[in-house]
């Protein structure tokens, strides 16, 4: 296994940051949509504009998993208001983990996925949550293995494709 390492993403980021974004999602999911939807949701989502905002947005932190100096996936965590759903001071949302297809598998994702839970406790966060779109298995096992619980089900729009999200939830106090 190669060594991963972390880091946090700045404003000088921007590019990287919609290069690894764009390809870790087509990557993901162009198999099971439109051409049209995928293009015009990665148009919108990682519009130069919307990354922007995003990287300055200070309830919003992303973070790269570097192998050799190359980023081979990255997070994205939401606080507060920047949440997409439960506006909880109390919760950390996890909106994307999103790792290369040749890396799948070599722990990348779990390293990303460990940086979220550490953040979460670094701000004293009851829980944990996130979407997953009902149609990536692979996804809900990586959640489930982590102790994630189903609890509710979200409207995702890609393109003009309405698609059904599993919401689910990591107690990190009872």
């Amino acid at each position: 296994m190669q060594d991963i390492q972390l880091r946090k993403a700045e404003n000088k980021d921007l590019i990287s940051l919609q290069k690894i974004g764009k390809l870790t999602f087509s990557e993901t999911f162009a198999s099971g949509n439109s051409e049209e939807n995928l293009k015009s949701y990665l148009e919108t989502a990682f519009s130069k504009e919307k990354v922007k905002g995003e990287l300055s947005d200070e309830n919003s932190e992303f973070y790269f998993a570097e192998c050799e100096n190359e980023i081979v996936g990255y997070l994205k965590v939401n606080y507060g208001d920047s949440q997409t759903e439960i506006k909880s001071e109390k919760a950390l949302e996890i909106e994307r983990i999103y790792v290369l297809r040749e890396f799948h598998g070599k722990k990348v994702g779990q390293i990303l996925y460990e940086k979220a839970i550490e953040l979460a406790k670094e701000i004293n966060a009851d829980f944990v949550w996130l979407g997953v779109w009902e149609k990536n298995p692979r996804a809900i096992r990586f959640y489930e293995k982590n102790g994630f619980k189903a609890f509710d089900k979200h409207i995702f729009k890609l393109g003009n494709d309405e698609q059904t999200d599993i919401m689910m939830k990591l107690m990190l106090k009872n």
